[in-house]
C-alpha cells in the first residue's frame, strides 16, 4: 500500500511538473492547426500582481504554502488554515513600475482554537500617481487641458480556511474590486463657448472569489495544492466587454533537507514549483527557494515567469523572525529586476501571537 502511495505520489507531482505544455495544447484550433492563445484580454489588471515580499522573493509561487499566514488570501486561502498560533497581521508596500505604488494589509484569527476556522480579512490599495486630462481640440496644440485626475484601484476581501484533518484543507477569499480612472471626464466641449458639452466616468467595480486546496501527502513534507484567483462576471467597461484576470494554479513544495541528514530543526531548506494558466497569459512555471537558519533568517530566490521571454526576470530576498513572549515578530524585502522598467522593491512587516 504505501510502495502504491508513493508512486501514485509521483506521478501526480509529473503531471504537475508537465502541466504547462498540456495547457498549452488548448491554443490550438482543431480545424486550422494554428495557435489562437489570447493575450491582453483581462482588466483589473493590479489583481495579477503579486503584493507580498517574501511571496515575491520566492517567484510568487506559493501555492502550496501549508503553514500559511495572512498574507496566504493572496495566493491560496487554504493555507491560513495551518497558520500558527491564533492570529496574524501584516502590512506591506510595492514600488512597481511608473512610480506605482501597491499597498497592502491583511489580518487572521482563528476563534475557538480552530474549531471554526480560521477568518481573515485583507485590503489592496493601488496608487497610480497624478495625471494630467487633456482632450482634442482644433488648436494650435491640438489638445487642451481639462485638469489633474488620479486613478486608483482597490480590493477589500473576506477570506475563511478551515482544516479537514492534520493533511488537508479548504479555503476561499471573497473581495470586492474596483477601479477608478476618473470621473468628469471631459469628453466633448464647445471650445468657442468653453462650456462642456458631456462627460464620462471611468470607474467599475465588482465582487471577485478565490478558492483553493491545500493536502500534505505524507511523503517527508511533500505539500501540493491548487488555487483558483479572480472568477467573476463579466463587466462592460464603458463599451467594451472585458473579464478579470482569471487565474489557476497548482503547485509543489518540499524541505529539501528532508532529503539529507541535516537537522530540519536548525536548516530548512523550502522548494516552491508552481505551474500556472491565466486567462490573458501563456502558461509557465513559477519557483523559489528559500533557505532558514534557526527559523530566525530566510534568504530567498525566485523566477516568476520560467520560460518566457519576459522583461520581469529574477527576485531575491531576505526576511527575518523574532519572538518574545510568545508574539512572533517579522519583516521581508523582496528585490525583482525588471529589465527595461527598472527594480520593483517590496517590503512587508507582520506580527502573530
Amino acid at each position: 500500500m504505501k510502495k502504491r502511495f508513493y508512486t501514485n505520489t509521483l506521478l501526480l507531482i509529473a503531471a504537475l511538473v508537465l502541466a504547462p505544455s498540456v495547457f498549452g495544447q488548448a491554443g490550438l484550433s482543431p480545424d486550422t492547426e494554428v495557435e489562437t492563445e489570447k493575450r491582453a484580454q483581462t482588466g483589473m489588471k493590479f489583481l495579477s500582481t503579486s503584493v507580498d515580499a517574501r511571496a515575491s522573493a520566492l517567484g510568487s509561487a506559493l501555492t502550496a504554502e501549508f503553514a500559511g499566514s495572512s498574507t496566504s488570501m493572496f495566493y491560496n486561502p487554504a493555507s491560513m488554515a495551518f497558520m500558527e498560533g491564533q492570529g496574524h497581521a501584516s502590512v506591506g508596500i510595492t514600488e512597481f513600475i511608473a512610480d506605482i505604488n501597491y499597498n497592502i494589509a491583511s489580518a487572521a484569527y482563528r476563534p475557538s482554537g480552530g474549531n471554526y476556522g480560521v477568518f481573515g480579512i485583507s485590503v489592496m490599495n493601488v496608487d497610480y500617481g497624478e495625471f494630467i486630462g487633456t482632450i482634442r481640440a482644433d488648436n494650435e496644440q491640438g489638445f487642451v487641458e481639462t485638469g489633474d485626475y488620479s486613478p486608483s484601484a482597490l480590493a477589500i476581501g473576506l477570506g475563511y480556511a478551515r482544516s479537514f484533518s492534520d493533511r488537508f484543507a479548504a479555503g476561499a477569499h471573497v473581495k470586492y474590486v474596483s477601479q477608478d480612472i476618473g470621473d468628469g471626464f471631459v469628453t466633448s466641449q464647445d471650445f468657442a463657448s468653453g462650456n462642456v458639452l458631456s462627460t464620462e466616468n471611468y470607474s467599475q467595480s465588482t465582487i471577485a472569489v478565490d478558492f483553493g486546496i491545500v493536502y500534505a501527502t505524507g511523503f517527508r513534507s511533500l505539500v501540493i495544492a491548487m488555487s483558483a484567483r479572480n472568477f467573476s462576471q463579466e463587466l462592460t467597461y464603458v463599451r467594451e466587454n472585458f473579464e478579470l484576470p482569471l487565474t489557476f494554479q497548482i503547485g509543489v513544495a518540499m524541505n529539501l533537507m528532508d532529503l539529507t541528514n541535516m537537522n530540519t530543526d536548525t536548516h530548512s531548506l523550502m522548494l516552491h514549483v508552481d505551474a500556472q494558466r491565466p486567462r490573458d497569459f501563456a502558461e509557465h512555471l513559477r519557483f523559489g527557494l528559500e533557505y532558514t537558519f534557526l527559523n530566525i533568517i530566510s534568504l530567498r530566490g525566485g523566477f516568476e515567469q520560467l520560460g518566457q521571454d519576459e522583461e520581469q526576470g529574477v527576485s531575491l530576498g531576505a526576511g527575518l523572525k523574532y519572538a518574545v513572549n510568545n508574539i512572533r515578530f517579522g519583516a521581508d524585502y523582496a528585490y525583482t529586476d525588471f529589465g527595461l522598467f527598472g527594480n520593483l522593491n517590496r517590503i512587508a512587516i507582520q506580527v502573530g501571537f
